[in-house]
Formats: C-alpha cells, structure tokens, sequence
C-alpha cells in the first residue's frame, strides 16, 4: 500500500466537479453498513414480538410454519431497504445526499483549511484539476441543477473535501448552523486505500480548529449504530457519547436520528472545543 503523504493533501469546500466523485466516495463508505443497520432493528425485542405476533397470524391463514415465519421479516426487509437508503441516514443524518451536493458547493473557490504538515515539511502544496467520473444518475443531476437560494445553501451546510492530485480521498459533512456555537459533523468517509494513513484524524483536527475560530464552543459528531470503528475513532479523538458527562449548557441536547419504531440509527458524540 502506498503511504499517503498529508504535506500534500488539501482541505477545501466541495465544488461542483466534485459531486460525482463525492457520491461515488459516499457510496462506498456505506457498503455493508445498510445490511449491519437493518440486523439492528431486526433484533430489537419490540421488533421481534412484532414480527412474532404477524408470523402467528398468518399461521392461521397459511399451513406453513416456515412461509408464516420468513414472510414477515422478508416484508420488513423490503420495507427498510427501500426507506434506509446507503445514501441516506447510514452515515449520520437523514437528509438526502443530493440536498447536500446540490448546494453546498457555492462556497468560496478558496476556501482552504491550513495544512499544519505542509507547514512542518515545507513542502509546497499542489492541486490539479478532479478528474470527473462519468455516469451519474440524471435524477441526482437534475437536482443539483435546481434554482439555489441563500436560504438553502445554509440550511444545506457546508461538504468539505480532502484531496491530493486531483483525486478526492475523504469528504466531512458539517450540518448547518441551528444552534450558535453549535457545529455538528457526520458522513466522515476516507476512501478504502487510504484508511489508517491519520487522513480523517487530521480533517477532523483541522476542521474543529476553523470551527473553533468562528467561535463554535461544542461539536457533536453522529455515528452509525452498528459502527464500532467510528465509536472508537471518535473517543480517540478526545469525543464523549452522550449521557456519560455533562449535559449542553442551554439543556438541548442532541438527538439521535431515529428510523423504524422510533429506533435510534445513530451515537451522538461530543466534545468541548
């Protein structure tokens, strides 16, 4: 595997080049997660006794214990394929991907995070033009080309990128701004050959220290249920799950995002900055 130089990686808002390859970067963090997911609610005991109530009613109707059994938890599978999307609520919250790339790219073209490694080397930072990735939905495309209004792009948030060559390795959702001094993170994906090289320690880092300086005092961070890796990234990186210490100043605190019966998708962390 080749190492990753960090000197050389560049922090900046999404542009619109980059929508593809952040969908692309998207979809492929969410593989296996969705099937993880849905074994979660699936074992839940409120879940189970549903299913196990439908399954003795149809024993009634159908001579088939195994059909009475399987077809209620096939319908239930269905139904939550169709209503947790890879692309949806997987990685932190339940807004629709393209809501994001449709406007959070009109951002500032040089919007940079400072790279504290470039700084360190000395090595001089250099960027080529993305190369863009062909076949995109047209229903994604159509959408990205919807009319954009301030009110949107804030209440879109902001999709920051890392990237070196011309190739974009991570991407970081920060959700818009509901709460002053409040800023919340999620869709934190690296791409598969460059995981454990510190890039998403090192976006994290860089993006809490810009929040920092517009004067946010707190940021939580939303993770998968079933991902224990991203539980253990963030208590790394100094993140305490909801409930442990203090509750927010203000007494409102974060919700997690919610799916089936009301069942939680997602760990909220936080920490002080």
């Amino acid at each position: 595997m080749v190492r990753l130089d960090l000197d050389q990686v560049v922090l900046r808002r999404m542009k619109e080049d980059d929508v593809d390859m952040v969908k692309s970067l998207i979809k492929e963090g969410c593989q296996g997660m969705e099937n993880r997911l849905i074994l979660h609610i699936l074992t839940r005991p409120l879940c189970l006794f549903i299913l196990a109530v439908f399954s003795s009613a149809l024993r009634c109707l159908i001579h088939s214990f195994i059909l009475a059994l399987a077809i209620p938890v096939f319908l239930l599978i269905i139904y939550l394929k169709i209503t947790i999307p890879r692309s949806t609520g997987v990685l932190g919250c339940s807004r629709p991907s393209w809501d994001y790339v449709g406007s959070s790219f009109r951002g500032p073209d040089d919007e940079i995070l400072q790279n504290p490694y470039s700084r360190i080397s000395g090595k001089k930072v250099t960027t080529k033009k993305p190369r863009r990735r062909t076949g995109a939905d047209e229903k994604d495309k159509e959408a990205s080309k919807e009319p954009i209004t301030p009110e949107r792009v804030q209440a879109a948030g902001q999709v920051w990128v890392a990237e070196s060559e011309g190739e974009i390795l991570g991407c970081l959702f920060r959700e818009s701004e509901k709460r002053a001094g409040v800023r919340r993170f999620c869709r934190l994906v690296t791409g598969s050959w460059d995981r454990r090289q510190g890039l998403a320690r090192f976006f994290v880092h860089s993006l809490e220290h810009k929040e920092r300086e517009t004067g946010a005092f707190r940021v939580y961070a939303h993770v998968p249920f079933p991902s224990k890796v991203g539980e253990v990234f963030f208590r790394k990186l100094g993140y305490l799950q909801l409930g442990e210490e203090a509750e927010d100043e203000d007494g409102q605190l974060e919700n997690p995002e919610r799916g089936f019966l009301g069942f939680p998708l997602t760990k909220v962390f936080y920490k002080d900055l």
